[in-house]
């Protein structure tokens, strides 16, 4: 069934109060299931299984995905396979709908986790307790839908912005509901193809675990180093070790790796991303490492031999600084490029025009909710800042208007493009208190924080809201979907982060395999503004002037070309303080994909249709399904440690 929509000319002449008349006459489905237990609980837990990926994700890379195709296209599933059974009815669209309503909100809760309070408990070295943790999470997340519901209205209502991810979230849907539509064929082989690459993901993963394999006496065992053949042979029949500038390549982590959770991530990233990162990685990891080894700037360690190793750990603490400082300015300098964009949402909610009539006040959520819950959760969130971390109360609710400010800016940005700024939010606020309050890193990171997560957030829910608008669901249920669902991503995220990732130690939370690149830059902006550059090696100073240049350079060809541009700052980076076998799989990924684009580029052709129509619901299946499994391996060896004593 085709989702009826404004044309653009109605957009833009109609006032809000006939916008919403039509809505209310042509779309919305009045009293039909939709806020049902099945749908919550299912929700619940689908949400919360999901948000743990994110901590996977973005252990590995820095970024959380947006889990609501994925959430989606399983629920649609699961219900479809109960109702064949005779275990349950059909799903109505306005379940799913609210469904991945909560599946969202938990996926968005765990950000701090793997940003900016990570950040904060390594440099204050110390392990924030469980319990409060999980309810600054909760609390960030209820205040982002707080300040969310107030602008739904104005953004979606009335401007109709398009919010690129909602509108795929609703149009899949739509097609998976109506399956008289020519589009639901698609839609259940996206359903097909994101369960078979889940599973196919998953038993990759599984294989590659060496430790638990040998733990259950499985004989069989995919390497996930695929160069370990020749290092092998190399040693037995005096080969050729391959070494730039006297050090081994191994030394400087440049290792081909079947990352398959990486390889998903670069799909969904695109090639210019990846083809970024790829560059990068190359000048950081082929080029300046060694050079600056050489130089005795990058310092390694001894092992009982006395052989001075290196390896991702030793490189990125001087690498940082250039890539760091390449995202960050590169970041503001993108966030500014468009004052008329940073303007426009300022204009539009004081210039609104005065309604003289509200048809909807029977399913938006009532404003005086946020009216009295910002003030209320607010204070509270306040008051845990100052109990938990002892941030100055001042200065904690000082971050709670920010967030107002950059809730509209961000959101603007995420309804154009599903681009949220939380990175370059964040810097801004900690740049703010460090002129605010200088010399407090805690204060600095706690307080931005607040503003980035709470708009973040705010933000990524206003998409979510999207679909519920085009099939035609109640807001306000929406709106009590959020909060259960931002429930569950804390409790899940929590308690699996604290039981599986943080260690007891959380200095040593970053290591090869999970290097958690947003927590390198929080920390980094943290100390630098802290200790200034005169705390850094010289080389190290200047890498970061020219990493600012470049990223300003880049930046400016990228804006002045309208995205045109194929090479990316912000990929260039990233590529600084995420270890090289993640940057070379994700760069595969985007390459794959991007070939079979390029090789069968007509709709019609059969790996086109299969491979580059379902692009995403295949980059999501590989993703969930090793993350998933990646989760259950550190829980099995966690096990056998801790009961059994094996030497895994």
């Amino acid at each position: 069934m085709a989702i009826k929509h404004l044309t653009d000319e109605q957009i833009h002449t109609m006032t809000i109060e006939e916008k919403d008349r039509w809505w209310l006459e042509n779309v919305y489905q009045g009293d039909v299931p939709q806020f049902t237990a099945r749908a919550v609980i299912c929700g619940f837990l689908l949400g919360g299984v999901l948000s743990i990926t994110n901590l996977y994700i973005g252990a590995k890379t820095g970024w959380a995905l947006g889990v609501g195709i994925t959430s989606v296209i399983l629920a649609f599933v699961i219900f479809k396979v109960l109702s064949s059974i005779g275990l349950g009815r059909n799903y109505h669209i306005l379940e799913n709908n609210i469904m991945q309503s909560v599946a969202c909100s938990a996926g968005y809760t765990n950000g701090p986790l793997i940003a900016s309070m990570a950040a904060y408990m390594i440099v204050m070295e110390v392990r924030v307790p469980w319990w409060q943790m999980m309810l600054w999470c909760f609390g960030l997340a209820v205040l982002g839908v707080l300040f969310a519901f107030p602008l739904k209205r104005r953004f979606i209502n009335d401007e109709q912005l398009p919010f690129p991810e909602g509108q795929a979230a609703g149009v899949v849907l739509d097609s998976l509901h109506n399956e008289s539509d020519d589009a639901s064929v698609d839609a259940a082989m996206s359903a097909k193809l994101l369960l078979f690459s889940g599973l196919g993901a998953a038993f990759l993963k599984f294989f590659q675990a060496e430790k638990v394999l040998a733990a259950f006496k499985i004989p069989f065992h995919i390497p996930e180093l695929l160069d370990e053949w020749y290092y092998h042979y190399a040693e037995k029949f005096g080969w050729a070790i391959p070494k730039i500038l006297g050090t081994d390549l191994r030394e400087l982590s440049v290792r081909p790796e079947l990352d398959i959770a990486m390889f998903g991530a670069g799909g969904l990233m695109g090639i210019r991303t990846g083809l970024s990162l790829m560059i990068g990685a190359v000048i950081n990891y082929l080029i300046l490492a060694p050079a600056i080894i050489k130089l005795g700037d990058i310092h390694g360690t001894a092992d009982a031999a006395g052989v001075i190793h290196f390896g991702f750990g030793a490189i990125t603490k001087w690498a940082l600084w250039c890539g760091v400082t390449m995202m960050t300015v590169a970041s503001l300098l993108s966030f500014f490029s468009k004052p008329a964009a940073l303007i426009a949402p300022f204009k539009s909610l004081f210039g609104r025009r005065e309604r003289t009539d509200d048809c909807l006040s029977h399913v938006e959520l009532p404003l005086g909710v946020s009216i009295v819950g910002i003030p209320l959760v607010g204070g509270a969130v306040v008051y845990m800042a100052y109990s938990f971390y002892g941030v100055s109360p001042w200065l904690a609710a000082l971050a709670v208007p920010m967030v107002f400010v950059f809730t509209l800016i961000a959101v603007n940005s995420t309804a154009l493009t599903s681009v949220t700024p939380t990175g370059a939010m964040g810097k801004i606020t900690q740049l703010s208190y460090a002129v605010i309050k200088p010399n407090q890193i805690h204060t600095n990171i706690v307080t931005a924080c607040i503003s980035a997560e709470v708009a973040g957030s705010a933000s990524n829910l206003i998409q979510n809201i999207k679909p519920g608008y085009m099939l035609g669901g109640k807001p306000r249920l929406q709106a009590i979907g959020h909060v259960i669902g931002a429930a569950s991503g804390a409790l899940f995220s929590v308690t699996v982060y604290y039981w599986l990732f943080l260690p007891q130690d959380p200095t040593q939370l970053i290591t090869k395999e999970y290097p958690y690149p947003s927590v390198i830059t929080w920390k980094a902006v943290a100390e630098l503004l802290i200790d200034g550059l005169k705390s850094l090696p010289v080389s190290a100073q200047w890498a970061a002037l020219i990493g600012g240049v470049v990223g300003i350079v880049l930046e400016t060809i990228r804006i002045t070309t309208k995205g045109r541009f194929p090479i990316s700052p912000i990929g260039i980076g990233l590529a600084f303080i995420v270890p090289f076998p993640a940057c070379l799989a994700m760069f595969a990924g985007s390459f794959a994909f991007w070939f079979v684009g390029r090789l069968y580029p007509k709709p019609e052709q059969r790996p086109n249709r299969i491979i580059v129509q379902n692009q995403e619901s295949i980059c999501a299946g590989i993703i969930a399904g090793a993350a998933l499994m990646g989760v259950a391996l550190m829980a099995i060896i966690e096990y056998l440690q801790r009961v059994h004593g094996a030497a895994v």
